[in-house]
């Protein structure tokens, strides 16, 4: 009789051990051609940027502060690649539970799709077909799972040898592994039986021709490589050089399962990354940046004095560079927005609403204004700050224009990607440099940066003033409405505070005794920066000097010359506002309107 053992190998054996390979292999085709596909027909429809996006806007706050801090600048790689993660975990759970509980892992690659389609079409700026690629993208996955799982087992169910050929195992009644006739031991020709040896003249059977001569039954030697050859094919299902071999589309090797599993792998990995290039900008939009001239400014701002610049290696220039300019907003995919399609609507408690084109935009008197944008999620001491010249037309003109009711006390604006900013109303109709800007150092925003048009506010944090991708200008009240941020438990106005930080000399740059400098950069937008002093060492605060500023609304340079000891040392810092407030030593976190406290450093001079 056949074992059925032989017929199928367990789930739990070697092969169903690569279930998860399946799994994986599977899944990472089918979002690889569902990025491709959004990259080409549907940028803002990703499934793993929607997916990602979701993900932000659900997060809690302590989350995403935490991303913050570990990773600044680079949290939406960081999230990016948890997601990829996790998705290889399911995808691997997906490929075990195809092989043991079918067909529930193509159901859940399939569920995948559906939730990833799900998601994108509820997303704010999603398009008519922005469910089309997750749904693909699921399509895909369960098919491939199916068919790998499929091929998996085929691997293990190849009948060997000893299921077709040898007659002892199914025609012989008398052999002893047939259960139906079990050997009996006083037959003088059972082999266990020590005092009666087998004899070759009974053991022989002329009858099957696939049994061993009585010559070779004789030969110890035969009889060990009869066995060898019968064990490696009950084993793997292969024949000897006498047999003929299994047909390979009913029974293809792991080999080949590797192959298609490693080229499904490698498609969805290629068309995953064609995928991403495409989704970093449109030949249109990047088309449409280069090729555009800004128009010069009706009020140019003042030259950055020579003064403002100390030129010490280490300390941040007191310009920053466009591609140095720290990046913190929720969008996982840089919104497109091409400038000939760009609308502005002003709206609200007004007594004129109105839409702005883009040409209208740039026939405006626009004005230049030096600006240092702050990020509230900026720790102490934090990189999350940078200074640029800006270009722009003044929000309080457009609000002018508009004629805010005398109860509207908010500016709610909103991004093309839904993104929604509380600013208050009294900071965009002051004399502060509030723009809706199109320039920045000198050339059209970059893309990551907002362009075409995003809000510049001096004096405010971000998250409360800086709207990108900008689409949407609505006045209202504090009491109506909510912006982004707000409902996620920040505060509603969000001034910026007074802080101070230390550049050099840095722990890590191996300090020599001897004369050296302190510096760093400090900032009070709106106020101005009248002095700073460091401490040393529990010592008595010196007076740092302070480089010229540009004006009052970004920050300034400052340096402390220090003849440094060996040893361990301690540095802080601390600010003073024009207006005789001093920075607090009290240490506080980000949330909910932004981190106070010193700034110091562990230093080792040696």
């Amino acid at each position: 009789m056949t074992d059925p053992a032989r017929r199928r190998a367990p789930a739990g054996g070697s092969s169903g051990s690569l279930t998860w390979v399946a799994g994986v292999a599977a899944v990472a085709l089918g979002v690889g051609l569902g990025e491709l596909a959004a990259g080409l027909f549907a940028p803002a429809s990703s499934p793993v940027a929607a997916v990602g996006s979701a993900l932000i806007d659900i997060a809690p706050t302590w989350a995403k502060d935490a991303a913050i801090a570990l990773f600044g600048t680079a949290d939406k790689i960081a999230l990016i690649v948890g997601i990829g993660i996790v998705m290889l975990a399911v995808a691997a759970f997906a490929g075990w539970l195809q092989a043991r509980f079918p067909p529930w892992g193509v159901v859940t690659a399939a569920a995948l799709g559906a939730v990833g389609a799900v998601v994108a079409a509820t997303r704010p700026a999603a398009g008519p077909l922005a469910w089309a690629p997750a749904v693909l993208a699921g399509a895909v996955a369960a098919t491939a799972l199916w068919l790998l799982t499929r091929l998996l087992q085929r691997t293990t169910t190849a009948p060997g040898p000893a299921d077709s050929s040898d007659p002892a195992d199914s025609s012989d009644p008398t052999h002893p592994s047939d259960p139906a006739h079990p050997a009996d031991p006083s037959d003088p020709t059972h082999p266990s039986d020590p005092d009666h040896p087998a004899d070759p003249a009974h053991t022989a059977r002329p009858t099957h021709p696939a049994r061993p001569s009585p010559a070779t039954e004789s030969d110890p030697q035969e009889r060990t490589d009869a066995t060898t050859r019968r064990t490696a094919e009950t084993r793997g299902g292969a024949s000897d050089a006498g047999s003929a071999p299994a047909d390979p589309r009913l029974h293809p090797s792991r080999r080949a399962f590797f192959a298609w599993a490693g080229a499904a792998a490698a498609a969805g990995i290629l068309a995953a990354a064609v995928g991403s290039l495409r989704n970093t900008a449109s030949a249109g939009v990047a088309a449409a940046r280069r090729a555009l001239r800004l128009p010069a400014a009706a009020a140019e701002a003042s030259p950055v004095p020579p003064s403002a610049e100390l030129g010490i290696p280490g300390l941040a220039r007191v310009v920053t560079p466009n591609d140095r300019f720290y990046r913190i907003d929720t969008a996982l995919i840089v919104p497109e927005v091409d400038p000939a399609d760009w609308r502005l609507r002003v709206h609200g408690m007004v007594a004129e609403e109105f839409e702005l084109t883009w040409d209208e935009l740039l026939s405006l008197p626009l004005q230049e204004s030096w600006t240092t944008l702050a990020c509230v999620s900026n720790e102490v001491g934090g990189t999350l700050i940078g200074n640029a010249l800006w270009l722009g037309f003044p929000v309080r003109d457009l609000l002018a224009r508009a004629r805010p009711a005398a109860e509207a006390d908010m500016v709610l604006s909103r991004s093309i990607d839904g993104f929604t900013a509380s600013t208050p109303l009294e900071a965009l109709t002051d004399e502060r440099d509030a723009i809706l800007a199109v320039g920045m150092n000198g050339e059209p925003l970059p893309l990551e940066h907002g362009f075409p048009v995003r809000m510049v506010v001096p004096g405010l944090y971000g998250y409360v003033s800086a709207t990108k991708w900008l689409v949407d200008l609505e006045v209202t009240r504090f009491d109506r409405a909510r912006a982004y941020w707000t409902d996620r438990g920040w505060s509603e106005r969000a001034p910026i505070k007074l802080q101070s930080r230390i550049d050099v000399p840095r722990k890590a740059q191996g300090l020599s005794a001897g004369e050296t400098v302190i510096a760093g950069v400090a900032w009070y937008q709106g106020v101005g920066i009248a002095g700073v002093e460091v401490q040393v060492d529990d010592g008595p605060w010196q007076q740092a000097a302070l480089a010229t500023a540009i004006s009052d609304d970004t920050w300034v340079q400052w340096s402390m010359p220090w003849r440094a000891e060996a040893g361990a040392h301690l540095i802080r810092c601390r600010a003073t506002g024009k207006d005789g407030q001093r920075q607090t030593p009290d240490r506080t976190a980000p949330a909910p309107d932004g981190a106070t406290g010193w700034h110091e450093r562990h230093l080792e001079v040696f």
